[in-house]
């Protein structure tokens, strides 16, 4: 049925999700998904929102949620939007905010979405290889380009900017919208939503689903100056009016209510984090520094495709990219105790054999 294809289809290629995969006793360490159920606050939120009213349109703005962002980083409601997963959010700031005469600055190893959304949108784009610890210098962008577009703590190597650093790359674009994509800041990063009143130039994206456990949920917002928020909601009304419904607003903002629950469970991935990253240098992988929940590491003997095939056939999975650079890696999410320990054994018995 190609012959029906709008001629940008023919050239598109799609982003690849981990595998979402049915498998008995299955480890599933390949997604970046919270090991931790959700608040049991947003829980209860949802279902108490799941009645009658449901046969009526949510509220187009959300304001409920967007009043709780905006009490939580200090900031204005108009300098909150809210979307259907950060994803979403992503497409809608490409759409508004990236597409200029000179290019999209990005690193060369990121979340792979970028390069995808510049496809879908026509937006040239030029690649800042990361340096050789494979972490993002900001002395690297200092180049022509229409805007910048980062990951902080960038996926997949784990690595972070310092505040301090994020803060010399917006001095230094004062003209250049400079988007911080903080999908799992949460974990050991600093957040630039800080530096917000200070710099015009500035959107800071974040999600509910990875800090807070609502991967399911599909709901992301974005964090910055009035007028880059009001060009998101000129594309957001032009696409879709109802990106969020009831449920899902009631469960995000008793999410964000639940402190308390945000940082036992944060401080418990951090942990496991931090211990599997000790097990795993032991075992002879280089593992790079993470701020996020998961780890990125390699074996100097042994291939990332043949680990990540070996633990598949144990039932573990984890996830192995073809990229260049880094196709001797495997991003590992962190999940419990009880599965890192399966992980570390299975590994024990991939490497003496």
């Amino acid at each position: 049925m190609s012959r029906f294809w709008s001629p940008i289809v023919h050239s598109l290629t799609p982003y690849t999700p981990g595998e979402q995969v049915a498998m008995p006793k299955l480890v599933k360490l390949n997604t970046n998904e919270n090991p931790y159920g959700p608040s049991p606050q947003a829980i209860a939120a949802m279902r108490e929102a799941v009645a009658d009213q449901l046969r009526l349109y949510p509220d187009p703005n959300a304001s409920a949620l967007k009043e709780a962002l905006a009490g939580h980083f200090g900031l204005a409601r108009d300098q909150v939007f809210v979307g259907n997963s950060s994803d979403e959010v992503l497409a809608h700031t490409f759409q508004a905010l990236l597409k200029h005469e000179q290019p999209l600055l990005c690193p060369d190893i990121s979340y792979s979405f970028y390069p995808t959304y510049c496809s879908l949108y026509d937006i040239d784009y030029r690649v800042v290889p990361l340096n050789a610890d494979f972490e993002i210098d900001v002395a690297d962008y200092a180049q022509p380009g229409g805007a910048i577009i980062i990951a902080n703590p960038n996926a997949p190597t784990g690595r972070a900017l310092a505040l301090d650093q994020i803060e010399a790359l917006l001095a230094a674009h004062p003209d250049q919208v400079v988007v911080v994509d903080e999908a799992y800041v949460d974990f050991g990063g600093a957040s630039a939503a800080a530096l917000i009143p200070r710099f015009d130039n500035l959107l800071v994206i974040q999600t509910f689903s990875k800090s807070r456990s609502l991967a399911g949920l599909r709901v992301g917002y974005a964090l910055g100056h009035a007028e880059l928020i009001a060009g998101l909601e000129r594309v957001k009304n032009s696409f879709n009016c109802y990106p969020l419904g009831q449920v899902a607003i009631a469960g995000a903002v008793a999410a964000l209510q639940d402190s308390a629950y945000f940082e036992q469970t944060r401080g418990a991935i951090i942990a496991t984090r931090e211990a599997l990253s000790e097990r795993m240098a032991a075992m002879g992988f280089e593992v790079l520094p993470s701020k996020t929940n998961f780890i990125f590491v390699r074996h100097p003997a042994h291939a990332a495709v043949a680990l990540a095939a070996a633990l598949r056939q144990r039932a573990i999975l984890v996830r192995h990219f073809k990229q260049a650079r880094i196709e001797q890696f495997l991003r590992i999410s962190i999940g419990t105790d009880a599965e890192c320990a399966q992980l570390v054994a299975a590994l024990d018995e991939i490497l003496a054999g």
